[in-house]
Order: C-alpha cells, then sequence, then structure tokens
C-alpha cells in the first residue's frame, strides 16, 4: 500500500439544486517518493482530487487513505493537525501572510506545530539556504517577485518534513523561465529528500517533468503514463 490511496472516490457538487459529478469513483494509489502530475482540462476534477487528498474537502463517497489512516472520516481538530504535521500545500496564488516576513511565513506552521524557537530558525535558514533565498529572509511578500513568492512558499511546505507536498497549479502566475527554475527546485527536493510531490496542472512544462503523469476527463481518470 502507498502512502496515498484513493478508493472508489466520488465528490458530487449541487449547482442550483442539479447535481455536478466532479470525481467519479477514482481508485489511485501514490508511492512513497513519487513526482505525479494530475492533468486534465478545465473541470475534469484535477483540483478536487487534489483538495480531497489533502483534506481540504470531504468526499461524498469513497475514502482517502494516507499512511493507512482513512482521513475522509476525521473530524475537524483531527483533519486541522493531519494538514499540520502530514501535507505540504502549494498554491497558484502563493497564499503567503502580508505582514510577515519570508522567515516568518516559512517558520508559521512549525510555530502553530509548538516547535521551539531555536529549532524552528535552524531549519528555516537550513530550508532557505538549500533554496537560495537566504538574502529574502527579512521582506515581506509585497517586496517580492512572484517567483520568490513562490520560492518562500515552497519553503513553507517542505520545512516541515511533511509526508507529501501537493502543489496546484504552482507555476500558473509565473514566467516561463521562472516556473522553470521552481520546478528543477521541486525536482531536486524530490530527488534528495524523496519528499513526495502530486501537481495539478495544465502547464505544459510541469507535465512534461512528471514522472507519473495522470489524465482526468469528466472526473474519471481517463488515461495513464510513466
Amino acid at each position: 500500500m502507498g502512502i496515498v490511496q484513493t478508493i472508489d472516490l466520488e465528490k458530487t457538487y449541487q449547482d442550483n439544486g442539479v447535481p455536478v459529478h466532479a470525481l467519479r469513483g477514482i481508485n489511485l494509489t501514490i508511492e512513497k517518493g513519487e513526482f505525479t502530475v494530475i492533468a486534465g482540462p478545465s473541470g475534469s476534477g484535477k483540483t478536487t482530487l487534489l483538495n480531497l487528498i489533502g483534506a481540504l474537502d470531504k468526499p461524498t463517497k469513497g475514502r482517502v487513505l494516507l499512511e493507512d489512516t482513512d482521513i475522509s472520516g476525521l473530524k475537524r481538530d483531527a483533519l486541522g493537525e493531519l494538514r499540520l504535521h502530514k501535507i505540504g500545500f502549494v498554491f497558484q496564488a502563493y497564499n503567503l501572510i502580508p505582514v510577515l516576513s519570508a522567515m516568518e511565513n516559512i517558520e508559521f506552521t512549525m510555530m502553530l506545530s509548538g516547535i521551539a524557537e531555536k529549532e524552528r530558525h535552524r531549519r528555516v535558514r537550513e530550508v532557505m539556504q538549500e533554496l537560495g533565498i537566504e538574502a529574502l529572509a527579512g521582506k515581506r511578500p509585497n517586496e517580492m517577485s512572484g517567483g520568490q513568492q513562490q520560492r518562500v512558499a515552497v519553503a513553507r511546505a517542505i520545512v516541515n518534513n511533511p509526508t507529501l507536498v501537493l502543489a496546484d497549479e504552482p507555476t500558473a502566475n509565473l514566467d516561463t523561465d521562472t516556473g522553470a527554475e521552481l520546478l528543477n527546485l521541486m525536482e531536486t527536493m524530490n530527488r534528495e529528500h524523496n519528499i513526495t510531490f502530486i501537481f495539478s496542472s495544465h502547464d505544459p512544462q510541469v507535465i512534461e517533468r512528471a514522472r507519473r503523469l495522470l489524465i482526468l476527463k469528466d472526473g474519471m481518470i481517463a488515461e495513464e503514463r510513466s
């Protein structure tokens, strides 16, 4: 069994009383250390699938297992703990806290986890050095470029040593060269630290980096390539 498993996963939304089937019976296993991209046209269900794996939403039917724990039935507090300790998120819109510096943004999840200040600072310095963003330590988001903000977001996602990192359209707001640099960083993290990455993207340069590609269509896995 992999670190993530989805079993007969379904998600149905109501749109003015009309059911919209976002996902229809997804069965999927993700192994430790994968670099997987979920692709497909707009409305195919890729972000919905990522949100269910990341415990940001609950399935209508079926189950999501993370390291053998069924997360689909967990209570709100337990889900919060799970997201804090097990899952790192990288979003299209960066989602950095505007009033905090880069260093404070990166250490924020560790602060919530109750990790001591000295250890937090050690880990933040380590990850910032590895991602080449030490010079940004004291800068706030509005003083950084989009690429710099996304690097800080990646640092925040990996600093707490999560089981997996979920990246939803991480290159969407970046130019081609900056997007390529970001993907190089994530590939290095994956290769050197065996961090598991799952992407949702329709960006060709993300798709071509995939070591495993899942193509969704109408809420189902239409194709899989290695």
